[in-house]
């Protein structure tokens, strides 16, 4: 989650957004200062309203996307 956390600091910055902007948007005022730190005890719909923010809703949603190289260490396991 830090890594995500990371990310999504990065992409705030890059559109020129204060913190309370992204907040307000996200409707998580206190909570984006944790998910950019990667705070896992964030709930993971918080983490989803930030990335909606910055549309990268989609990029979220892939990482719980079955794909074959998946299914395959499924079979095998």
């Amino acid at each position: 989650m830090e890594e995500v956390g990371e990310n999504i600091k990065l992409a705030r910055k890059r559109q020129n957004l204060t913190t309370t902007q992204v907040s307000e948007r996200a409707d998580i005022n206190p909570t984006l200062y944790h998910i950019e730190k990667g705070n896992s005890s964030v709930s993971l719909g918080a983490y989803f309203n930030v990335l909606r923010v910055f549309g990268l809703q989609d990029d979220f949603l892939k990482l719980a996307s079955d794909d074959e190289l998946d299914r395959k260490f499924r079979c095998v396991s």
